[in-house]
Parts: C-alpha cells; structure tokens; sequence
C-alpha cells in the first residue's frame, strides 16, 4: 500500500512526551481514518515494520519504536500502523517526512534519540521548515483533554469535542490554514472559534492622547467585516460547522494562548519561507493544548 501524502505521521524517540504526541497522532489518523506512520531518527541501523507484523526477530533488543507501534496496535486495532526506523539525523527525517504526509506531529519537549538536540529544538526547527502542517503536542496530552469535561458519569470519549481555534489575520487570508482549521474542526464534529486581533499603525495617534472611542469602534467594526467577508465561503463550503468570529483589539499572541486554554486545538499559519513568529514560538511552548502549525503562502 502506498501512502503518499494520505497519512499522518509521528516522530518518536523514546521520550514520554513523543509517546504522547504519538497517541494524538493516532486519535487524530483515525479521526481522519488515515494510516499512521513512526518515525524513529537517530544512530543505528534501518528497521522498517508493518504493525501488528512487528514481532522482534530473535537476538535483538526490543526498541522504543516497536514498544510505541505495539502499544498503539492494541489500543486502535483498526488503524492501518507502519513503523520505520532510519539513521537520518532528526530534523532532517522529520522535514523529508513532512514532504510526504498530510500531518507531521512532534512532541513538544524530550530529546532522547535525537542525539545532541536541547529539550524542544527539534520540534521549533521542524515547525519552522515544513511543508506541510506540523502539529505540536504538548508533555501530558491525555484523549479527554480535547474533549469537554464530563460531570454526569458517562465515558469521556463521548464528550463533544472543545472548540478548534485558529488564529486569522484577515489582510494576509491564507487558504492552506483556514482549511485546516475547517476541516480539523469537521472531522471532529468540533465548533471553529476564528481570532482575529487587530493593532493600531497610526503614529500620529500613538503621538497623541491616542485613539477616540469611535474610532477604535469604527475600525473593530470595520475589522469584523473583513473576517465575516473571508470567512463566508468556507461557511458554505462546510455548513455543518459552528464558527464563531472573535475580533480583539492588541497583538495576537495574547489572545491566543487565552483562546488555547478552551480550546481541543489551536491552529495557527506561518509564510512559506519563513520560520514561525515570536508569538508562534511562545504558543508553542506555553499553549495548554495542541497547537498546529500550518504553511501558506
């Protein structure tokens, strides 16, 4: 069976946190009812495994990468798992994979097996290069914390899904990011919660007392109807979807990282060619939830 770009793929690399980012990776692969690739990068021989075909041959040590594939076989049986294994330094087998997947997912910190990379690096070089979406999971990511708290007893995989939400600059629409958002937010019977923040460029206001009440209402108003106008096609090309528009007034980050904290996962665009923001990097660390990284442009 070929691929192609039709799966998602996890790094692994023993560490806590990739067995983490590797159960998201499978909950979201059989959300998306994809196959799911492992990737182990590092020093050592090519091993190469379709799971559950991924018994170790006699005479060798059983490795974090088969652990992970057989781990994940027993608790998604149906999903279609391949494990691979490859002496390519990290970052440079992750980027190649990312060029034949539709989802790279890392964990957020650890680096054992990624032999002379510092806690989070990897992730933060992966996310910054990509050409596809890079989804960043962080240290801890449990399956009921992309769902809604349950109180009545009933099992927590049965909770609706919290809120995907993607950060939006609406002079800069991407059709890459918020089709990704869209589409995350369908597959998970999810609500989609759109921010857009917007800042002051006037320096002859800023020279001033500052703005007037109604002029910061006009241009919040104004603001409000770009991101209703960009929006309106994927509304109709997804009407099963709940959006909701937020427009805020100050540097995105901010705002975001408060959307994150009820949020299932938060979505957010970086230019081709170019490596994530200042705020990206800080959403990636201090986010309370998933953040994917989606290329455009």
């Amino acid at each position: 069976m070929s691929t192609g770009t039709r799966s998602i793929t996890v790094g692994i690399d023993g560490s806590p946190t990739s067995l983490d980012a590797a159960d998201w990776a499978a909950r979201e692969a059989r959300r998306r009812r994809l196959p799911l690739r492992l990737l182990h990068a590092g020093t050592g021989s090519a091993v190469s495994g379709r799971v559950p075909d991924v018994d170790v041959p006699a005479g060798r040590t059983r490795t974090a990468l088969d652990r992970a594939a057989i781990q994940l076989s027993y608790a998604h049986p149906a999903l279609d798992i391949i494990a691979r294994r490859t002496g390519t330094p990290a970052v440079q087998a992750l980027l190649a994979a990312a060029a034949d997947t539709e989802t790279l997912v890392v964990g957020s910190r650890g680096s054992t097996g990624f032999a002379g990379f510092e806690v989070g690096s990897v992730a933060l070089a992966v996310t910054a290069r990509a050409a596809r979406p890079v989804v960043v999971v962080r240290a801890g990511e449990l399956p009921e914390d992309e769902r809604t708290p349950v109180t009545d007893g009933s099992p927590p995989d049965s909770a609706p899904y919290l809120p995907v939400v993607l950060g939006l600059d609406v002079d800069r629409p991407a059709d890459d990011l918020i089709r990704y958002a869209f589409d995350t937010a369908a597959f998970r019977s999810a609500p989609l919660h759109v921010v857009h923040a917007w800042t002051r460029c006037d320096p002859y206001a800023r020279a001033a007392r500052g703005p007037r009440p109604e002029d910061t209402a006009e241009r919040g108003d104004g603001e409000g109807r770009g991101l209703a106008g960009t929006l309106q096609p994927w509304r109709r090309r997804f009407p099963g979807t709940t959006v909701r528009e937020h427009v805020v007034q100050g540097h995105p980050g901010p705002h975001l990282l408060r959307a994150s904290a009820r949020a299932g996962l938060l979505v957010v665009g970086r230019e081709a060619g170019t490596g994530p923001g200042r705020s990206v990097r800080s959403l990636i660390r201090h986010a309370p939830c998933a953040v994917a990284v989606v290329p455009h442009g």
